[in-house]
């Protein structure tokens, strides 16, 4: 089991967001996003494992307020949390749901957190690869002097085929150039020079009629690869100036399309690094106003006469590279889980990973194994079937006699009723399975129950639903009705 724990000086942001791509499986007013239940351990518990595998021990979560008390708590009294001691919470007065990516650091009490550079990153994302992986293509924008780092770094990750609700980003790169960062390819590393959401993409070769490509940007780099199978991780390496370039460029709003996908452009647009005010960030030029951003597919650069730059015009700032680590697929997980078929779909292949226990070499052990596949075996009848290589079974699983269980993850407390038989499902905690059960594909949420004789395949079951007796459903989602949510009220 490889870990870096090598101090980086780095500071990490996590973005702990509504959850709104999980409506059908929470309510956020009861479970944050960031608990839910991923392969038995909650969401958060894999970027912080991630940041102390890279040795970074200022972690800052950021949440809104009304989930504070329930992270605070889970942080507490969850074995698989209990060792993350470096983690702080930050809950910004005026964090809303709507708040943008790029708006919440801009938010005065992020802005007060971020004192070095920093690694920004979702609460969603898995990560099984070896921290020095992530850590090196950084370094490799390290100054000369070794003070400070110049660009930023940003990773992508192929996505799967036949993983529903998969989304993909539309991302285009150029090739170091030869001798610029001996050693890059070993990582993948490319220069970004464009970066937008497929839909985005989508909807601009639709008003064009044709995907068109600047010649600026055939000038400036002869080879260009443009990708449509990866997806933005969310992962970023920034350096601290990033944080006055947000705050003071209000049209930036998405981290994604506007912060990187500017700098990207910046590198090869002629006067877009002047009209987004990056030399007033990276401390020159101090006494030059910022401009904004809103005409910047429109700005130009001129250059200075007789040698001498002119004061009022805006003078070509050397932009910074913005590289790409694109992750091609591998053996090793890395994606984010954003939707319950990516919860389910990654939340089996972790229950696939050899147990700490079942190891026989522990340098081939994975960072996110669990020490056991099943927690309480003793609640665990002896004339049910339970497939080892690809089930984890939580703490307190009560497995009933006559039950089958084959690629499945059981949260906590759950209750599997005689006779059920379930196969490539996520039961999350506190869940009953009534008797005679047959359930296949499905993700079932909290504290929620199957009646019995049930027949689900590949079903949702929101949390808190009881899911009448003798029930036959396909690709179904289970949640209360409208009018059932107003009666309550």
């Amino acid at each position: 089991m490889s870990d870096s724990r090598v101090e980086t000086g780095l500071q990490a942001l996590i973005l702990c967001g509504p959850g709104t791509s999980f409506d059908t499986l929470l309510k956020p007013e009861k479970s944050p996003k960031c608990l839910t239940l991923v392969a038995n351990r909650p969401m958060i518990y894999y970027p912080m494992n991630l940041c102390k595998r890279l040795g970074i021990t200022d972690v800052n979560l950021i949440a809104f307020s009304s989930a504070v008390n329930l992270i605070k708590t889970t942080l507490k009294q969850d074995p698989s949390l209990s060792s993350f001691t470096f983690t702080k919470i930050l809950a910004p007065a005026d964090l809303e749901a709507e708040t943008s990516t790029a708006r919440i650091l801009c938010l005065p009490e992020v802005q007060d957190c971020i004192r070095s550079s920093f690694l920004l990153l979702p609460c969603d994302l898995v990560c099984e690869l070896d921290g020095q992986h992530l850590l090196n293509p950084w370094g490799f924008l390290r100054s000369q002097d070794l003070r400070e780092f110049n660009g930023g770094v940003g990773f992508y990750y192929q996505t799967e085929s036949g993983i529903k609700d998969e989304v993909s980003d539309l991302i285009a790169v150029a090739p170091l150039e030869q001798g610029e960062m001996p050693g890059a390819a070993k990582y993948k590393l490319s220069r970004l020079v464009m970066s937008m959401g497929m839909d985005a993409s989508k909807a601009k070769m639709e008003d064009e009629k044709a995907f068109l490509l600047r010649h600026s940007l055939s000038r400036k780099y002869r080879r260009i690869k443009i990708m449509t199978d990866y997806r933005d991780a969310h992962l970023y390496f920034f350096p601290r100036w990033v944080k006055h370039l947000v705050r003071r460029q209000e049209r930036i709003s998405s981290i994604k399309e506007d912060l990187v996908g500017l700098w990207a452009k910046a590198q090869w647009q002629q006067g877009l690094a002047e009209k987004m005010g990056m030399a007033n960030c990276r401390g020159h030029h101090s006494s030059r106003q910022w401009t904004d951003c809103e005409a910047v597919s429109c700005a130009v650069c001129q250059q200075p006469q007789n040698g001498l730059p002119d004061p009022g015009i805006v003078q070509p700032v050397e932009m910074p590279p913005f590289l790409a680590c694109t992750l091609e697929g591998s053996a090793k997980m890395f994606r984010r889980v954003d939707s319950p078929a990516l919860l389910l779909s990654t939340s089996l292949r972790l229950a696939k990973l050899e147990s700490i226990e079942d190891a026989e070499d522990a340098s081939m052990i994975s960072p996110l194994a669990h020490s056991h596949k099943i927690a309480s075996p003793d609640c665990v009848a002896n004339r049910s079937y339970i497939s080892r290589n690809d089930c984890l079974l939580a703490p307190s699983v009560v497995v009933e006699k006559g039950c089958s269980i084959k690629e499945t993850c059981i949260g906590p407390g759950s209750k599997i009723c005689n006779g059920a038989r379930l196969t490539r499902c996520v039961v999350l905690g506190n869940v009953t399975i009534g008797p005679r059960c047959v359930l296949v594909g499905c993700v079932i949420g909290s504290r929620s129950s199957v009646g019995s004789g049930s027949v689900l395949n590949g079903c949702e079951v929101q949390e808190d639903f009881e899911v009448p007796e003798r029930t036959e459903a396909k690709n179904e989602i289970f949640r209360p009705l409208l009018e059932d949510l107003l009666g309550d009220m």
